[in-house]
């Protein structure tokens, strides 16, 4: 059996303006934008080439939905861009807008900056250092954390 994450829900102010920076500032490619019922979408967007996960913009319909605007982890990194051309992705999201908070630094896992999206919410843009061959290997690198806390 097999099973994946499809998409995520990603909370947004409005619609419109969140598929713009998506898909201009971050270079995403827009999925899907289905009307739905009582004024809602079903709006999804990915990384160009991605085909992997994709995020889910809903718009927030209630007070607790609007506190969570720009604020979907608590503050801390929320979600992770990994590219195959650091310099050229950082390079090109910099010149569209895209709000870096550091410089990028090289780690054991590869390059990588963090930034703020449109709303706040911090993301890291990584290009993942080249593993040698082996899964366990590969997976370390892939998901760094397990190097402190071990596998799950």
């Amino acid at each position: 059996m097999t099973s994946t994450i499809a998409c995520a829900t990603f909370v947004v102010r409005d619609y419109d303006e969140a598929i713009a920076y998506f898909t201009g500032a971050m270079g995403f490619r827009l999925l899907e934008d289905t009307p739905l019922p009582d004024g809602k979408r079903w709006v999804r967007v990915a990384p160009e080439g991605s085909i992997g996960m994709s995020l889910l913009l809903a718009q927030a319909g209630t007070p607790t939905q609007e506190r969570a605007v720009g604020n979907q982890a608590g503050g801390r990194v929320a979600f992770f861009l990994h590219t195959s051309d650091f310099a050229r992705t950082y390079e090109r999201m910099r010149a569209a807008g895209v709000r870096f908070l550091e410089v990028p630094r090289t780690e054991p896992y590869g390059t990588v900056s963090v930034f703020a999206d449109l709303y706040g919410n911090r993301w890291d843009l990584i290009e993942p250092r080249a593993s040698p061959a082996g899964p366990a290997r590969r997976a370390a690198t892939r998901f760094p954390w397990r190097r402190l806390f071990g596998p799950r």
